[in-house]
C-alpha cells in the first residue's frame, strides 16, 4: 500500500531540500530510490508543497471535561489534525483537573482515534491550586511523565521543590509557566509606555523574571528537570541561557503569538489580545528571537486557549485571558518565516519538542505536509473550534496544511 509523494520539498533542522520524490511505505517515509522493491498504489502530486517530520505542540487546552462549549475533545482533535500536529501535550486545566488515573483513562479512551498522539500533562497539585499534591507516583503508573499546573504557576517554593524531588523517581519533567502571582496581581497587560498611555494596570517583566530565577535556584538545590513554558521577557531568556550553560536540566518554549504581536496591539482594546503572559515590548521580542536562534528556547507552542463569546466580550479588565492557536499556527509560521527561515522554525516544532519529551527521532514515521502559499478565509465556515477568540477571525490567511501521516495512517485535511 505504498504511496509516492511526488516533487515534495522536505525541510529539516538545517536545510530546505530541493523537491524530490518520497515513498510512504505504510509505516515510514523514505527518499525514493530506483530499486524500491514494493508496488506504488497511489501517486500524490506534491508540487509546491513543503513537508517535515510531524509537528509537535507542547501546550494546548481542552474545554472537556467541564467546559465543552469552549472546546470539546472531538473539536480539539480536529483542530490538531488541521493544524498539522502529530503529537500534542494537553494541559491539566479542565473541570475537574486532570489529576487521577480515571481522568487519564477517560482522556485516552476519548482520543484513541485521533491522528494526533496525545501526551498528558497531569496536575502536580490538586485542582492546579498549588496546595495539596496529587498522587504523582500513582498517575505515573498510567504512563504519565509530565506534571505541572498548566495555566497556573507553582509559585510556592516548597511545593515546587517537592514536585521536582518526586519526579526524579521516574525521570519525569516539571512543566511550569513561571511567574509570581502577587507581582502580576490585577495586571491586564505588559507594564510599559503603552499601559501608562491607556491607563491600564500593567504586569511587569519582574513578575516572570523573579519566578524563573527562583525556580532555577530551587532546581540547583533539588535536582530534576524543569521546562519553562511560554516565556516572554528578556530577563527570563538570559536566566535560562545561563542555567543551560551551567549544565542544569532546563528547557523552554514560547507561544507563537508572542512572536507576532506586541503590547502596542492593545491600543485597540480588543480583548482577543488579552493573554497570559501578556504581549511584551520590542526589546523582549528581540530577546526571544535571539533565544530561538541560539538554542536557549527549544520549542514554539500554540498555547491554544479557547474562550467563549461571553468570556471575551466584556470590559477588558473582566475579560478572560487566552487566544486560539491551532488553525492559525501555520499562517503564523508563514509570517515568521520571512524573518527566521523555515529550517529554524521547523526545528522548534519537531526536534526541539521531541527532545523535551525524551523521544528519539531517527526514522520518519510522522510527516506534516503543507502549502505555505495557499490562502483561505478564517471565518465561521472554516473555523473548527467552538470558540472564536483570535484577532485574525474574519481575515484572509496564508498557509494551509494538506495532509498528515502518523505511522500507518495518512489523512488529507483542509481540502
Amino acid at each position: 500500500m505504498a504511496k509516492l509523494l511526488q516533487s515534495l520539498t522536505f525541510i529539516d533542522g538545517n536545510t530546505v531540500h530541493s523537491p524530490k520524490d518520497y515513498i510512504y511505505t505504510g509505516s515510514e517515509i523514505l527518499p525514493k530510490s530506483d530499486n524500491y522493491p514494493g508496488n506504488i498504489d497511489e501517486i500524490i502530486d506534491c508540487t509546491g508543497l513543503f513537508a517535515s517530520r510531524g509537528w509537535v505542540d507542547l501546550r494546548c487546552v481542552s474545554g472537556e471535561p467541564g467546559e465543552e462549549h469552549k472546546e470539546s475533545l472531538e473539536s480539539l482533535g480536529e483542530l490538531l489534525k488541521a493544524g498539522g500536529f502529530t503529537k500534542a501535550v494537553l494541559m491539566p486545566n479542565t473541570h475537574p483537573a486532570i489529576q487521577d488515573k480515571n481522568d487519564i483513562q477517560f482522556l485516552r479512551s476519548k482520543t484513541k482515534n485521533w491522528i494526533t498522539d496525545l501526551v498528558i500533562n497531569a496536575a502536580a497539585t490538586k485542582d492546579c491550586k498549588g496546595d495539596d499534591f496529587t498522587d504523582i507516583l500513582d498517575i505515573h503508573q498510567e504512563g504519565v511523565d509530565i506534571f505541572g499546573d498548566g495555566l497556573n504557576p507553582i509559585s510556592n517554593p516548597d511545593r515546587l521543590m517537592k514536585v521536582l524531588q518526586y519526579l526524579q523517581k521516574f525521570n519525569g519533567t516539571l512543566f511550569d509557566q513561571s511567574y509570581e502571582p502577587l507581582l502580576a496581581l490585577f495586571g491586564q497587560m505588559h507594564e510599559g509606555v503603552v499601559s501608562t498611555r491607556i491607563g491600564m494596570k500593567g504586569i511587569p517583566n519582574l513578575a516572570e523574571e523573579v519566578a524563573v530565577q527562583k525556580n532555577i535556584e530551587i532546581l540547583k538545590y533539588a535536582g530534576g528537570k524543569i521546562h519553562f513554558q511560554t516565556i516572554s521577557t528578556k530577563g527570563a531568556v538570559e536566566s535560562i541561557r545561563k542555567a543551560k550553560n551551567a549544565g542544569l536540566k532546563v528547557s523552554a518554549d514560547v507561544s507563537i503569538y508572542q512572536l507576532i504581536f506586541s503590547d502596542e496591539d492593545l491600543l485597540s482594546f480588543d480583548t482577543n489580545f488579552k493573554v497570559m503572559p501578556p504581549f511584551r515590548g520590542k526589546e523582549d521580542r528581540e530577546a526571544l528571537i535571539e533565544g530561538l536562534k541560539d538554542g536557549t528556547i527549544d520549542a514554539i507552542v500554540s498555547n491554544h486557549q479557547p474562550q467563549d463569546f461571553d468570556a471575551k466580550h466584556m470590559e477588558f479588565d473582566l475579560a478572560h485571558s487566552g487566544m486560539l492557536g491551532l488553525q492559525t499556527f501555520l499562517p503564523s509560521l508563514v509570517k515568521l518565516s520571512k524573518e527566521l527561515g523555515w529550517p529554524l522554525l521547523i526545528s522548534k516544532i519537531t526536534e526541539g519538542p521531541l527532545r523535551i519529551l525524551g523521544e528519539k527521532n531517527e526514522k520518519i514515521h510522522q510527516l506534516t505536509v503543507f502549502d505555505p502559499s495557499e490562502t483561505w478565509v478564517y471565518d465561521k465556515k472554516s473555523n473548527l473550534s467552538h470558540s472564536t477568540n483570535h484577532p485574525w477571525f474574519g481575515e484572509i490567511l496564508q498557509g494551509k496544511v494538506k495532509f498528515v501521516i502518523n505511522s500507518d495512517r495518512l489523512v488529507k485535511v483542509n481540502s
